[in-house]
């Protein structure tokens, strides 16, 4: 009995055994190829071309390289399968198919892959003249005698941009509460104090007074002759450093520069600002100095120690200050 038991068993699992080993036999399916060849619309050959085909999963992704003839092959590609062919190469447009799908053992010849050159994408940032004079005042605010001394209302360069109301009022106020501008008050107070003048009483007092009246007139004439004025007529308050020509056209230029200035519409005009706040400067040490020094002689003097002081200090920009003035790191230096 347990023979003919084991036997009946084998003669069941004989049918079970067969088919499991039909199943794994079974053949797969025929693997298809794509070729082609890469050329541009004159038909010349792109060598290099990288040629891509994607199907739905990762597994059907392929990739490829022309040859010198622009010919690629690529093999092992699943038949029933959609894929898409993808070429690109420097300086062209890229190139892709419409779907393809492959039948068992299908080689399919792609005949028209013509790539056409890439249009060149360029951008123009506009700067506009606002800007450029932003960034000339924030040039010019670094400049300083020896790294120290303020030399802002100077412009080295050969390309000036008319300055902006808001620009004349920002370079003169710089000038005007520089550290060094005021302890440069500091200093003619000190040195009034010991001439004793104007005729303020002496000791601490008379030295803040002194103080005051020195800085006052420096920041009046900056303000109302390099911010107020050329803001109303439209004049530019800098010096324009020559640098080039000879000597006597440089001092020339020079001496010249509190009479004469660049107004904004790129025009050498009288300069009414200069002499303007000049004189305005002058008129308002009335207000605050002491009676005995008042008079119209005080207006016109400092009026013309103002205007004088502005002449030497030209002619030395011009020859001199050039050499010893620190600029800002993306400033030439010549």
């Amino acid at each position: 009995m347990r023979i003919k038991h084991l036997l009946c068993i084998f003669v069941l699992c004989i049918p079970c055994i067969t088919a499991s080993s039909q199943q794994i036999s079974a053949p797969e399916p025929q693997t298809g190829s794509i070729n082609g060849t890469v050329t541009d619309v004159d038909n010349d050959a792109i060598p290099g071309a990288t040629v891509v085909v994607d199907g739905d999963t990762p597994s059907d992704h392929h990739t490829a390289t022309s040859n010198q003839d622009g010919f690629f092959e690529l093999q092992g590609l699943r038949p029933a399968v959609p894929y898409h062919v993808t070429v690109n190469a420097n300086g062209f447009a890229n190139w892709t198919s419409p779907t393809l799908t492959l039948k068992p053992g299908q080689f399919e010849y792609l005949a028209e892959i013509k790539l056409r050159i890439a249009a060149l994408e360029t951008s123009v940032t506009a700067i506009t003249t606002e800007q450029i004079a932003i960034e000339q005042v924030k040039a010019a605010e670094q400049q300083r005698v020896f790294g120290v001394i303020p030399n802002f209302c100077v412009f080295y360069d050969k390309s000036p941009v008319p300055l902006s109301a808001k620009l004349k009022y920002q370079l003169a106020f710089k000038a005007a509460t520089d550290i060094v501008s005021i302890g440069g008050a500091a200093v003619l107070a000190g040195i009034n104090q010991a001439a004793n003048n104007p005729d303020y009483v002496q000791g601490a007092k008379g030295y803040g007074q002194r103080f005051g009246a020195a800085y006052a007139d420096g920041l009046t004439d900056i303000m109302i002759g390099g911010a107020i004025l050329p803001s109303l007529l439209h004049q530019d308050p800098r010096y324009f450093y020559q640098g080039t020509g000879t000597k006597k056209s440089r001092t020339m230029h020079a001496l010249s520069s509190p009479f004469w200035c660049m107004g904004d519409n790129g025009k050498w005009q009288f300069n009414y600002s200069s002499i303007g706040g000049d004189l305005a400067s002058g008129a308002l040490t009335n207000l605050y100095y002491p009676d005995t020094n008042r008079g119209a002689g005080l207006l016109f003097g400092n009026a013309a120690l103002t205007t004088g002081g502005r002449m030497l200090n030209a002619v030395i920009q011009e020859f001199v200050l050039r050499k010893l003035t620190s600029r800002g790191k993306n400033q030439p230096q010549n």
